[in-house]
């Protein structure tokens, strides 16, 4: 197992849960701001709550919403990246881009499905290079979140031009078969295997994964 792989711990809602996963030295802390979603931040948190946080890893997730409005959270929560998981085309990012903070890294989110390697190609060329990262999820009409995984194989037919995160119902169950991804990733996103309710994570499994993938 890659040593220097990191890890992503999203859909996080509760401040106490927080606070132990930066004392982990978890490398990425996930909060949704996608109202739909049962792990929606602003029902548990303030952008005050996210903003106190002494971490500079925290990243927002945003689904389809308008450009002014992620600015505008970013700016009061002190997010660190901005992961985009809907529609967003390139014009869309281009302006993103130009209007958030240098400082703040763009996740593009890649959702993979039933499309051929061909289509899938397509999709990944047409994403500006002003993103920093990509980030490949089980596609779903609840825009992740599922707990189910696609077929890992399928990245080893295409060319993948940025650091990637792996997503998508990751688990001990499952996560010897990263050794047959060629191109691997630099982080893997954890979310629904490890909850006991949505939001409500389990620390104790999170640190198990944590330290196997540390020590394999």
């Amino acid at each position: 197992m890659n040593s220097s792989l990191k890890i992503k711990v999203c859909g996080l809602t509760k401040l106490n849960q927080i606070e132990e996963l930066i004392t982990s030295k978890i490398d990425f802390l996930g909060f949704i701001f996608y109202q739909k979603s049962p792990r929606y931040v602003l029902n548990s948190l303030s952008l005050e709550d996210i903003r106190s946080l002494k971490s500079n890893s925290k990243v927002g997730v945003f689904v389809n919403e308008t450009v002014k409005k992620i600015v505008e959270i970013s700016e009061k929560a002190d997010l660190n990246f901005i992961q985009l998981h809907g529609d967003e085309n390139e014009d869309y990012i281009n302006d993103l881009r130009e209007k958030l903070n240098n400082k703040i890294g763009i996740i593009k989110v890649i959702r993979i499905g039933n499309q051929s390697k061909e289509e899938l190609q397509k999709t990944i060329n047409q994403i500006p290079k002003t993103i920093n990262y990509l980030l490949f999820d089980t596609d779903s009409r609840a825009f992740g979140g599922t707990g189910k995984t696609f077929n890992w194989q399928i990245l080893n037919e295409i060319e993948i031009p940025k650091p990637y995160f792996l997503s998508g119902g990751i688990s001990d169950e499952n996560i010897h078969q990263l050794t047959t991804i060629n191109h691997q990733p630099i982080a893997l996103d954890i979310n629904s295997k490890f909850e006991i309710e949505p939001g409500n994570k389990d620390l104790k499994k999170i640190k198990k994964f944590k330290n196997n993938i540390e020590f394999n």
